[in-house]
């Protein structure tokens, strides 16, 4: 079986009837792994064909949501493997010596707590 027939067999079993350039994808794909993160290829294109479909897009559509999302990984700047900014592990502070006596326990604390 070759990865025509499987497009076939996939469209036949997820009913439904599309054309697919199949370089495309697989160049996006490509891009996505190698320039953002491996797990990043199957994201992009899945993401992809949800904008393509939500639009209701047309071949050259697609064409330019592809060419949109191939330059923006084409010039992702974070190397594959880069801690994400935002996922830092900062340092907890010990903070044993401090007397927390009267310390807002939670949500339903601090809501009670306001004048």
């Amino acid at each position: 079986m070759n990865l025509h027939d499987w497009i076939d067999e996939l469209c036949d079993v997820l009913d439904i009837e599309t054309e697919l350039d199949e370089a495309l994808v697989l160049d996006l794909a490509r891009a996505a792994a190698h320039n953002v993160v491996r797990p990043a290829a199957p994201l992009t294109t899945y993401l992809l064909g949800y904008a393509a479909g939500v639009k209701g897009a047309s071949v050259e559509e697609i064409e330019q949501l592809a060419a949109r999302a191939q330059t923006l990984a084409d010039h992702w700047e974070q190397p594959a493997g880069a801690p994400d900014p935002d996922d830092v592990n900062d340092p907890v502070p010990d903070d044993t010596g401090v007397d927390h006596t009267g310390d807002v326990e939670d949500l339903e604390d601090l809501e009670s707590a306001r004048p």
